[in-house]
């Protein structure tokens, strides 16, 4: 049986204080039934990685570099977020594909550069809504995953994925367990259709999860926990989506 996984997104927010506030709140409440990590703003991952170091709690990072050094002005390559300990790094989430127009393809060699460090790429798929509307769903996030398969080749079942519809992503609005549930299905058997380790491999499922949907969607068949953002910036919330996953 494939173990959860919870990642807390805590997108661009943060302060020393409050983030200090905040792990100590998700520490504490410790043991999990579920593996926890958190993916923090590049200038706190040195103070994170001191935070949880005697813990069994994860972290990483909210993008990378598909470059391993060079000219590259403001961009973090993932050799730095590997020589902190860095366990993962989030590779095309929406925001990043919207608001910096990354296509598939630097996502795919986001994905690639992240493995040849040895971290983690949590990759991430979904559709707006207009596309949700539009019928369009299933071939926007086979469209995604596929170029991400094609770059891996073999190494394709060592990344994770997520599927975050756009149109969940802090609006308040949620798919439904049912709805999460077949895309993930669907991503699955692309998977296997690429990978031995298709049944292996976590799904999250990431889009206004809250303490209070967190079981039913989690509960599905193909989603191995979840990928979150508002909720993860309180301890309560976070810890008690961590004690969903069961």
């Amino acid at each position: 049986m494939r173990r959860k996984l919870v990642v807390g997104n805590w997108k661009m927010h943060g302060s020393r204080a409050a983030n200090a506030e905040l792990l100590a709140g998700i520490t504490q409440a410790r043991p999990f039934d579920c593996d926890v990590a958190v993916c923090v703003p590049y200038p706190y991952l040195a103070d994170t990685a001191v935070s949880l170091a005697t813990s069994d709690l994860r972290w990483g990072a909210q993008d990378c570099s598909a470059h391993e050094q060079g000219a590259y002005t403001g961009e973090v390559s993932v050799g730095m977020l590997a020589e902190f300990g860095c366990r993962y790094v989030i590779v095309g989430h929406s925001e990043r594909r919207g608001y910096h127009a990354e296509s598939d393809q630097l996502v795919a060699d986001k994905a690639k550069a992240a493995l040849a460090r040895g971290v983690t790429p949590i990759v991430c798929v979904g559709e707006t809504l207009a596309q949700r509307e539009a019928g369009e769903t299933d071939a926007v996030v086979k469209r995604q995953l596929s170029a991400v398969i094609h770059t891996l080749g073999h190494c394709v079942g060592e990344m994770i994925v997520a599927y975050e519809p756009v149109w969940a992503i802090g609006t308040g609005r949620t798919a439904t367990p049912e709805q999460a549930q077949a895309v993930h299905a669907l991503l699955r058997a692309q998977l296997q259709a690429a990978t031995p380790k298709a049944e292996s491999m976590v799904l999250l499922y990431g889009g206004s999860v809250k303490p209070d949907n967190a079981a039913s969607l989690f509960g599905q068949k193909d989603i191995d926990g979840g990928l979150i953002g508002g909720a993860a910036l309180k301890a309560a919330d976070f810890v008690a989506i961590c004690r969903a996953a069961k």
